[in-house]
């Protein structure tokens, strides 16, 4: 199974090559990329170091993880995508982050549904699921964006978290 993904604009490539440890911590650890995703907390190099083992093993095993979002054009590095096990779902997230120099050019919207496609047509899910803080307003932008629709609305370690469906109609 190939597991590169690319279209005009954008190529996405496992996180699963030697130095993608370091851009992955590097990149969740950006003060924008960890607003949301880490609770603004700094988190360590071994929790990153954790992440890249199970995401290189989901790679191997089930096809999915986290992709690095790159720019076709000059190959600049712009964030991530993918598919991640959050609280107790019975498969995994759609997951997405840019670096803040990067956002509103519809990257992510655009690198959610290079996976969302490859997610329904080469791992046959039957949906997707997105979820984000209820504060972060441009991630339920891409959501809807991309076609999803409200599920509900959850707290979650204190926070509310909604989540946003997308089922696959063919």
């Amino acid at each position: 199974m190939n597991l590169l993904l690319s279209n005009a604009r954008l190529v996405l490539e496992p996180f699963i090559q030697d130095g993608d440890e370091r851009l992955l911590y590097n990149t969740f650890t950006n003060p924008y990329v960890r607003k949301f995703l880490w609770d603004d907390q700094m988190i360590s190099k071994d929790i990153v170091k954790g992440i890249f083992e199970k995401n290189k093993k989901h790679f191997e095993e089930e096809h999915w993880g986290l992709w690095k979002i790159i720019i076709q054009r000059d190959g600049s590095f712009i964030g991530f995508v993918g598919l991640w096990y959050f609280f107790d779902e019975g498969q995994p997230q759609l997951l997405y982050g840019l670096l803040p120099d990067f956002k509103g050019y519809g990257y992510a919207t655009e690198a959610s549904l290079m996976v969302i496609q490859y997610t329904f047509e080469q791992l046959g899910f039957s949906y997707v699921v997105a979820s984000c803080d209820k504060n972060n307003l441009p991630s339920h932008g891409v959501c809807l964006r991309l076609g999803m629709v409200y599920d509900c609305e959850k707290v979650i370690e204190e926070k509310p978290t909604v989540f946003y469906i997308l089922r696959n109609q063919t």
